[in-house]
Order: C-alpha cells, then structure tokens, then sequence
C-alpha cells in the first residue's frame, strides 16, 4: 500500500466537515472496494459459465475464470455496454433460470423494493447458479445515486440473512467486513492506503462497513420468488 496525499491528523478528527466526500477515491482507493476485492477473490471459483454484472463488467473480467459469456445488467438503455436492459424488481421481463453467477456489489442499497430485486436475482440464476452479493452498512449516503435513483438503505448481516433466507432458503452464506477505526476512516473518506493492511482488515462484527452473501439456487428453493 502506498499514500498518495498528505495523511490525515488522526488525532484532529473533531470536524464537521469530511476529509473526502467521494469516499477517498481523491486519495486512492475507498476502503470498501478493498473489502469487495477480497470477497470477489474467495469467491472467483463461482464465477464461471454465463456471469451477469450491473452496469459494468469489470469484476467478471478481473476475477472470472472459464466464462462463457459476459451480461450486463442496466436499468435504462443509455448503457452502451449493457446486454440486458431492466429491473429487477420486474424480473418477469428479465431471463429465467439462465445465468451460473450473478455478481451484484453495493446495488441492493439503492433499489426501493430491494426484497423484489432479491428474487430478480434468483429468477434470473439457473438451478445451481451462484449470487456473490455485497451491501453497505457504515457508510455515508452516496450523492450520485440519491439524486438519481435513490439511496434508501444500510443493512447489518442479521437482516440481509433473514431477506435472502426468505427467497434462497439455507444455501446462503453471510459475512462482514470492518472494524471501528476501518469505519471512521470510511465515513471520512480516507483512503484504504492511509490504513495498514492489519487495519483494515480486522474484524470487529459490531461495526459492519460490508456484508457479504453467497446465495446459490438450489431445488429447495426453486418456488422462493413466486411468493
């Protein structure tokens, strides 16, 4: 890890203003994303076969392995990259039973009806298919998305496991990442080369910065998304 600006006065933080409000992406990189990198790592073996991803293919392309092909999943039709233009709180009009791995980071935050795109995602994923899944918890509002489509929730993992049980049964698996100086650090916007490795990745489940699932489609819960 490296410092590309001056460090912040660790022990001056009593302000009421942030030290970034683009969540250190002036400073480097957001902690968050090194949370997510971690996930998407431990988990590159799901991602195989038809993998979907919103707005962007980049954690396919940077994690995948033996894919066949790349989706890319966008709400309005002003992506040009895009394959697949919907919602998936509508999945009615969205492919069934047809993807191996939906990837899905930080998106669930910012969709009203996030229990109805929950089974969008488990409509869309074929029988054995595989959802890597994150949400914010700790975290400030992100500006972008509020004035645009909205930024309605931060979740802990007690209450992302209960919505997924409800739609994927007991094929899922629930983790978090951060601590409390990992979450003051990303409420102020300092960058995750401002920390230590050790730092960032101590493990405080109280103070939730990310929570992660793993949720695979499975006979059991074949009939979840038609409640």
């Amino acid at each position: 890890m490296y410092r590309k600006v001056n460090p912040p006065q660790w022990h001056n933080l009593r302000q009421l203003e942030p030290v970034s409000r683009v969540f250190g992406f002036d400073r480097g990189t957001p902690i968050d994303r090194i949370y997510t990198n971690d996930f998407l790592q431990k988990n590159k073996h799901h991602i195989k076969g038809i993998v979907c991803e919103i707005a962007e293919s980049t954690y396919t392309k940077q994690f995948g392995s033996n894919v066949v092909k790349s989706e890319i999943l966008h709400y309005t039709n002003d992506n040009p990259a895009a394959t697949i233009i919907g919602d998936l709180t509508k999945y009615e009009n969205l492919p069934k039973d047809y993807l191996d791995c939906f990837i899905c980071t930080v998106t669930l935050n910012f969709i009203h009806d996030y229990k109805k795109a929950i089974q969008g995602i488990h409509s869309m994923l074929k029988q054995g298919g595989v959802a890597l899944v994150s949400v914010c918890g700790l975290i400030q509002i992100s500006r972008y998305n509020y004035e645009r489509w909205g930024d309605y929730y931060r979740f802990s993992d007690m209450g992302i496991k209960k919505d997924f049980e409800e739609i994927f049964g007991d094929e899922i698996e629930v983790s978090t990442y951060g601590n409390v100086l990992a979450a003051v650090a990303e409420l102020h916007g300092i960058a995750s080369e401002e920390l230590s490795k050790d730092e960032i990745f101590y493990k405080d489940p109280d103070y939730q910065i990310l929570i992660t699932i793993v949720a695979k489609k499975s006979d059991k819960n074949l009939n979840k998304e038609k409640l």
